[in-house]
């Protein structure tokens, strides 16, 4: 006796007997996907915009620094601590960035030099040229860029040789019961003009 030979051709298996599916029912499913994926995106979009955010905000708050007067003047030393020769002064104060507070940090530094009639050059230490942070010289009587060798005079005169392209950014300078105070700003490095940042 033989047996029958297996997928008989009068037997039907069931996938023969299942109605066929309709091309519409893959368009169906992948509009079904496409639309849940968006639906998935949004709330996910939504929740990193809320992260970001402080980051689109500006910094600097409205109020006035803390550390500063009404002005934006920051106390920094003493006059009788000041002499000719140039020496550099942190200015302490509270810095923020997008989610922190940072409570009396340094947020910049200055050079203050102290002239024979009394009145006090005050300098931001950051190069107009390129932002570096420049150096006193006392052996060659003058401030210097290590980045790309801009020199400038103890009064912040640039060195006519520098690739910078203005003088030193000086600052404001107030005296109150002995202090100096100097109103601290960044300006953009790179540009002939002086722009805060």
């Amino acid at each position: 006796m033989s047996q029958p030979p297996a997928g008989d051709p009068g037997q039907f298996s069931p996938d023969y007997l299942a109605p066929p599916q309709p091309r519409r029912g893959f368009f169906t499913q992948a509009a079904a996907v496409v639309v849940g994926a968006v639906a998935g995106l949004v709330p996910l979009a939504v929740g990193l915009a809320t992260f970001i955010n402080p980051l689109r905000r500006s910094v600097r708050s409205k109020q006035r620094p803390s550390g500063s007067d009404a002005q934006g003047f920051y106390k920094v030393t003493t006059l009788d601590a000041l002499s000719a020769i140039p020496q550099a002064f942190k200015i302490i104060a509270d810095r923020k960035d997008a989610w922190n507070t940072f409570p009396k940090d340094a947020i910049g530094t200055v050079y203050l030099s102290r002239l024979e009639n009394g009145d006090v050059l005050a300098f931001n230490v950051t190069c107009p040229h390129a932002g570096c942070a420049v150096d006193w010289r006392a052996a060659k009587n003058a401030y210097h860029c290590p980045c790309h060798n801009s020199a400038f005079a103890p009064d912040g005169v640039r060195d006519p040789k520098s690739p910078s392209a203005r003088d030193l950014d000086s600052l404001e300078v107030k005296f109150e019961n002995g202090a100096v105070l100097v109103k601290y700003q960044d300006f953009k490095s790179g540009e002939k003009g002086k722009h805060p940042t």
